[in-house]
């Protein structure tokens, strides 16, 4: 299935077209070639797990960064968790998904983040604020979140990122490598033996 880029986004990136599958999730709106890091998606066979299991093979997303949802004036940005192992995980309060799996990510937050390990939310199409922020504290989430409503933040990840898959959850490795993707909702037990896996790899592997 072929899809066509917001117009401001096809001017930013000189008219490029992605094409990728729709695949899961909350699905939506429009796709968009990233231009940030080395990592490039591709989608064989349409999967909704991904894991790039060897260190030196991994493409590195860039610096995600944007205003922090819950703190005026801030901004949040992947750099601020050099040396970590760091989850990113997409998300919309209008997303059924992504309410199913709120508890179980801020499970294997508190289970893991003595390993190194970060998480990091980016908050889409929520462009009343206010709801956003209910939803963190109304799930006790308390790993912080880019607030993103235009998802521009997404670009940073990689190249044919499929914007369109809310929720997605990326695992990074301590260099900020893409060490796994999903794009469906999780539950603790898919996603905490993975992010142990990562945190465990030796700090200068690849």
């Amino acid at each position: 299935m072929t899809f066509r880029f917001p117009r401001r986004v096809a001017a930013a990136l000189g008219g490029a077209v992605a094409t990728v599958l729709l695949l899961s999730g909350c699905a939506g709106g429009t796709d968009a070639v990233a231009q940030g890091g080395t990592f490039e998606f591709i989608s064989p066979g349409g999967k909704t797990e991904y894991f790039y299991d060897t260190p030196s093979e991994r493409g590195k997303a860039g610096n995600v960064t944007g205003p922090d949802l819950m703190t005026d004036g801030k901004t949040t940005s992947l750099s601020d968790f050099e040396g970590q192992v760091v989850v990113l995980n997409v998300w919309g309060q209008w997303c059924g998904p992504c309410r199913g799996e709120a508890d179980d990510l801020e499970q294997v937050y508190e289970n893991t983040k003595d390993l190194g390990v970060a998480f990091l939310g980016i908050n889409v199409r929520d462009h009343t604020q206010s709801k956003a922020q209910d939803f963190v504290v109304n799930y006790g989430v308390t790993y912080p979140s880019i607030y993103d409503p235009e998802m521009r933040t997404l670009l940073a990840i990689g190249k044919n990122y499929p914007t369109s898959v809310v929720p997605t959850t990326i695992v990074l490795d301590r260099q900020h490598r893409v060490a796994a993707v999903y794009l469906k909702e999780l539950l603790a037990d898919d996603l905490q033996p993975v992010v142990e896996r990562v945190a465990q790899e030796p700090q200068d592997q690849g």
